[in-house]
C-alpha cells in the first residue's frame, strides 16, 4: 500500500496543479499497490472541493482511484502526540505517517519535510 498525503491526491485532480503531471505519474507507478489515505487527509482533500459545492464530483474521483480510508485504532490519540513531539510536523502530516506506520505502506508525498521524517521513521517515500 502507498498512503497518499494530500498534496499529492490535491495535485492528482486538478489540472492546472503545477504538480500535476508528478501526482499523476505517482499514481501510474503505484500499480497494482493499493492506495490509502488517513481520514484527516481525505478532509483536507475534500475542503477545496467542498467550498465550491463539487464534493459529489471528487468523492466519484477518489472512488475510480480506489482510495481507501486507513483507519485509526484507539491508540491513535498517543501515537500522534509522540509523532507531534517527536517530528514538530503538524497533525495532518503525522496523520499521514500513522496511516502509513498503521497500513506498514510508503508514503506519496510533495512535502520535503514529511519525506525527511517519513525516512526517518524507516518508511519508503514516493514522489
Amino acid at each position: 500500500m502507498i498512503v497518499l498525503d494530500a498534496s499529492v491526491v490535491i495535485a492528482h485532480l486538478d489540472a492546472q496543479d503545477i504538480h500535476h503531471e508528478r501526482a499523476t505519474q505517482v499514481m501510474v507507478d503505484a500499480g497494482d499497490e493499493s492506495l490509502g489515505i488517513s481520514p484527516l487527509t481525505l478532509a483536507e482533500v475534500l475542503v477545496g472541493p467542498a467550498r465550491l459545492h463539487r464534493l459529489p464530483e471528487a468523492e466519484a474521483a477518489l472512488r475510480d482511484l480506489s482510495i481507501s480510508t486507513v483507519d485509526l485504532t484507539a491508540s491513535a490519540p498517543v501515537r500522534l502526540a509522540t509523532l507531534l513531539a517527536d517530528t514538530r510536523l503538524p497533525l495532518p502530516d503525522c496523520c499521514v505517517l500513522l496511516a502509513a506506520e498503521t497500513a506498514q505502506a510508503a508514503i506519496a508525498t510533495f512535502d520535503g519535510h514529511l519525506a525527511e521524517a517519513a525516512r526517518d521513521l524507516g518508511l519508503a517515500v514516493r514522489g
